[in-house]
């Protein structure tokens, strides 16, 4: 079996209406979880990450914008975080 013929890993199961898709060594993903931390403090969720790195199919869509948050599994955001953006995106 070769390695194309594995699948890629799919972003991580969870509850979690909140994902963010970073890369490790990313100083905007650093500043990324400050922003979620306080979001999500205020909204009564929960957040969870995955690394763009560790799919093709995560790295093709969002490879040059990480960090990419999504809510509900729809992108809200980009490189530099709005927590008032994630935060309606939560109420809505």
């Amino acid at each position: 079996m070769d390695e194309s013929s594995i699948p890629a890993p799919a972003p991580p199961a969870t509850d979690a209406r909140v994902l963010l898709v970073e890369r490790r060594g990313c100083h905007l993903c650093e500043d990324a979880h400050r922003v979620l931390d306080a979001v999500t403090a205020t909204s009564g969720q929960r957040w969870v990450s995955v690394d763009v790195d560790s799919s093709d199919e995560l790295l093709a869509e969002y490879g040059e914008l990480v960090p990419v948050v999504l809510v509900d599994g729809v992108p809200r955001g980009h490189w530099r975080l709005d927590a008032a953006a994630v935060l309606a995106a939560l109420r809505a």
